[in-house]
């Protein structure tokens, strides 16, 4: 093999990943945010700039709430930081563990909860919130419930048609 062929064959591997990752976060950040959206609206009435906020207090504190559009922004970017980072993990983890691509389906909703969990009891707490979220019948949908389906399987499923 030469070095052409060994160049070629990583940069093909890499723009698979840059895909899978692109699409999957992409994916499950727009999926996440719209239900999160719609959830949080139709059960407590918080509006869009709100939900995006609630985001951006992770980092702020308190002070997100009076920011504004901006405060609505960091919160959006922090968002599909996060989505992103979820997918690019998920790609990594399944280059080791083959089951991660044969059973997509599964492995997908199994993330899901396992992203659902590690963000409630990890992340939210160490954040400026310092605290796991109270259990509500909106927190059921969007976590739980929503991140089998809306996190985890689309990022598996991008995963698996780039790999």
């Amino acid at each position: 093999m030469n070095l052409a062929t060994t160049m070629g064959a990583s940069s093909s591997t890499f723009s698979k990943a840059v895909l899978a990752i692109f699409w999957g976060g992409l994916a499950c950040g727009v999926l996440d945010i719209g239900q999160a959206f719609i959830v949080f609206g139709l059960l407590r009435g918080a509006a869009p700039v709100r939900v995006l906020q609630s985001v951006a207090s992770g980092l702020l504190g308190a002070k997100a709430f009076q920011g504004g559009a901006g405060s609505a922004a960091l919160g959006l970017t922090l968002h599909f930081l996060i989505a992103f980072t979820a997918a690019a993990i998920y790609y990594a983890a399944s280059r080791n563990i083959g089951f991660m691509n044969q059973r997509a389906v599964l492995s997908g909703l199994l993330y899901g909860e396992m992203v659902f969990l590690f963000m409630n009891f990890v992340v939210v707490p160490l954040s400026a919130i310092h605290r796991v979220p109270p259990f509500t019948m909106a927190q059921l949908i969007t976590g739980p419930i929503g991140h089998t389906f809306l996190v985890g399987l689309p990022i598996a499923l991008a995963v698996r048609k780039f790999s």
